[in-house]
């Protein structure tokens, strides 16, 4: 490479939000609107779900899973971003790359015009941005582009009273998406926007309803420097994750109810349910989501031929809940 030219920079726009606010719809409504995306999730929990929602779009995704970023798989991130400048500079050959599921590229058409990281939602950002701005190979290469932070309008207000790490992640914001506003109460709406006045005064914010905003808002997004060290990365993490596997195809009003009564047994503890379950009706699986004593109405994937039948759920919880399975089962045995 010309050691005078300029290294043209690839921009990152870091997404994050605690458990449930609406992280993945904001980043599938985004990908409708700039496809030519690469994607990296991050998932608190071995059993990795998000990737799921977004079976519509064909574009690199990469999955780190087990941990967050702040976290044990913080040192994951590097190599990955690596791995993925490498494959758009191969494109300045006469060569094909192949990214991740699959995907080729065509000689001298970048791969893609922007990286999206979905952080975990029990992540505080300040390592990936740290990743970003003070690796030196990196910096050279990427740019921070924004950090947009989801807030719900239905449990903002309650997270941010209760876990540091939702302050953490809205400290670090540029933007801040309030999701859900159009299943949030007044009383809700004016405790998040409390919240908001007092921690976020000056960001700007994005009213986010079903995932659906304008994609130049967030893709023109014009980055402030932040500082780092503007903030202590002291967060201590009291969140575990569960996964349970489901071998055969279950009825989803057992299922229902099953989740229902574990929703309101551990409510105190039980932050976040997601997953993937395959029903004896329907070929496609079906996505679960929960969030505190909640449980959402399910959606229908599109079937996969990589699908193999089985169900998968992720609990996130405060705290050790190590009897959550057996509760879960014994429910079962009752249904």
């Amino acid at each position: 490479m010309n050691e005078n030219k300029a290294i043209e920079r690839i921009p990152v726009i870091v997404i994050t939000g605690f458990l449930g606010s609406g992280k993945t719809t904001l980043l599938n409504s985004l990908l409708k609107a700039a496809p030519k995306s690469a994607v990296i999730i991050n998932e608190f929990g071995s059993t990795p779900i998000d990737q799921q929602l977004l079976r519509d779009h064909k574009v690199p995704i990469s999955v780190l899973a087990g941990g967050c970023l702040c976290c044990q798989v913080r040192g994951s991130l590097t190599p990955v971003l690596k791995n993925l400048r490498m494959a758009w500079d191969a494109n300045n050959s006469h060569a094909s790359s192949q990214l991740a599921d699959g995907i080729h590229t065509i000689p001298g058409d970048k791969p893609f015009d922007r990286v999206i990281i979905e952080t975990s939602g029990v992540a505080n950002p300040e390592p990936v941005l740290d990743t970003l701005l003070r690796e030196r190979w990196l910096s050279a290469r990427y740019h921070l582009h924004g950090v947009i932070t989801t807030v719900s309008a239905t449990t903002g207000a309650e997270s941010l009273e209760r876990f540091t790490e939702a302050k953490a992640q809205l400290g670090w914001a540029d933007t801040v998406a309030l999701t859900h506003s159009d299943l949030a109460s007044p009383t809700q709406l004016a405790a998040a926007s409390i919240w908001l006045d007092k921690l976020a005064p000056s960001y700007a914010r994005l009213n986010v309803v079903q995932g659906v905003v304008e994609p130049d808002l967030i893709l023109g997004l014009s980055k402030k420097i932040i500082p780092l060290g503007q903030l202590q990365n002291d967060v201590e993490h009291r969140f575990n994750s569960i996964s349970l596997q489901l071998d055969d195809p279950i009825a989803w009003p057992r299922l229902q109810i099953a989740l229902e009564s574990l929703l309101n047994k551990h409510s105190q503890h039980l932050v976040r349910l997601k997953g993937v379950i395959f029903t004896p009706e329907h070929p496609e699986p079906l996505l679960i989501q929960g969030v505190s004593n909640k449980l959402y109405q399910p959606v229908r994937l599109p079937f996969r031929s990589t699908d193999d039948g089985k169900g998968r759920l992720v609990f996130i919880t405060e705290g050790d809940v190590s009897s959550l399975a057996e509760d879960l089962m014994a429910i079962f045995r009752k249904t």
